[in-house]
């Protein structure tokens, strides 16, 4: 068996573990990172694209913003379409100069997983049967490569492996707590070299169910449609997703659309998740690991860079001035975020979906709470400055 020291071990290598790399390798702490999927398959992942502005200073800060300044778009508000019409929040006017910027998570992957090449450090990619060990005490990672077993020893372990992963797996379970919501449709997301069917995001509450107007630059869209979860995604031709998304739109937009061949085409189940505690002795849960937000809100790939935040200074702190505060407090600072991202991100759902379940009367409140919130400025604050993200704030 080969025998490895490190200071922290990183299990996942998606947008948290690699971030976390390569903070930490700005901050000179040694590190392996671990993977169970090649690296081809990491970087081909498609997944969400919006990111707040706590997560832009984050690539800022860890060097890999190059590509993002250069392709990400700025985004100072968003469109919501109820009753055939459409409403603007202008999110930077309400937040006083806040903005989202519109840029792939695939592309953030690439950026950092390349910024990892170019330093030259060590990752451990397609490793098979990975555990984690004795992390209330003396922690190590076992795991095997190419034929071979491997032991990492190391302070700390990172759970940056996702909803499915080993690290929230294996804490006991009389020392964890999860919470859950399952909502009963899915989203039929399709992408495709089509150019937007508008300059900003677009939100659709109809009577036929939600769609979502996105995109991923200015000549890729990303579309998507509520859609129940016994529907299969082959029984969908693109002929059939552009037709239903035209009945969901408004006549100006549905005028402007612009449809073609699909590049990918999936159905992502939704789902509300929590893990408390996000701490296990000397063991973080960190991104999908500890939470799943439903992506209404725009806030999965962002709550995984403000754990990473959080746990990156804690790291840091530790081994510049030996102070264990940041790490004591690292799972209450986190579920803070996490929490009020968790309520935004299941209401906007709640208010914006058709449920089976809905009476008319539901709706019909529904429908009125949106136009309340859409005709106050008060209310379009508060959906503002969730949406662009709530600041970072670390427990007293």
């Amino acid at each position: 068996m080969e025998i490895l020291k490190t200071k922290v071990a990183i299990i996942g290598s998606g947008p948290a573990g690699l971030l976390l790399g390569q903070l930490l390798y700005k901050a000179g702490i040694d590190h392996i990172l671990i993977e169970q999927r090649s690296a081809e398959y990491v970087a081909s992942r498609i997944r969400a694209g919006i990111l707040e502005q706590v997560s832009v200073d984050l690539l800022t800060e860890a060097g890999v913003d190059q590509q993002l300044r250069e392709k990400g778009l700025p985004h100072q508000g968003i469109e919501i379409l109820t009753n055939g019409e459409k409403h603007r929040v202008d999110l930077t006017q309400l937040t006083g100069g806040k903005q989202v910027t519109v840029y792939g998570q695939t592309e953030v992957t690439k950026d950092l997983m390349q910024a990892r090449t170019a330093a030259q450090l060590t990752s451990y990619y397609e490793s098979a049967n990975v555990q984690v060990h004795d992390f209330y005490g003396q922690p190590s990672v076992t795991f095997e490569h190419n034929g071979q077993q491997v032991k990492v020893e190391c302070d700390f372990i990172a759970g940056c492996d996702g909803y499915h992963g080993v690290c929230r797996a294996s804490v006991p379970e009389d020392k964890i707590k999860t919470f859950e919501k399952v909502y009963p449709f899915g989203w039929l997301g399709v992408l495709a070299d089509v150019p937007p069917v508008a300059d900003e995001l677009i939100y659709v509450q109809s009577d036929r169910g939600f769609a979502l107007c996105s995109m991923r630059s200015n000549t890729r869209s990303r579309y998507y449609l509520q859609v129940p979860l016994t529907d299969k995604v082959e029984n969908w031709s693109d002929e059939q997703f552009w037709e239903e998304l035209k009945n969901r739109l408004d006549p100006e937009s549905r005028e402007k659309l612009v449809t073609g061949p699909s590049i990918e085409k999936s159905i992502a189940p939704l789902r509300s998740f929590v893990t408390e505690p996000m701490r296990f002795g000397k063991m973080f849960l960190a991104g999908d690991a500890a939470h799943i937000v439903p992506p209404t809100g725009a806030k999965g790939l962002n709550l995984a860079a403000s754990d990473i935040a959080y746990l990156s200074q804690a790291l840091i702190e530790y081994y510049q001035t030996g102070s264990e505060q940041g790490i004591e407090q690292y799972s209450e600072n986190c579920l803070k975020r996490v929490w009020k991202a968790e309520r935004f991100s299941w209401w906007m759902t709640h208010l914006l979906h058709r449920f089976e379940t809905e009476t008319e009367f539901e709706h019909k409140i529904k429908q009125a709470e949106l136009s309340y919130i859409l005709g106050s400025e008060a209310g379009q604050t508060t959906l503002a400055e969730n949406y662009v993200g709530l600041p970072l704030q670390k427990a007293s």
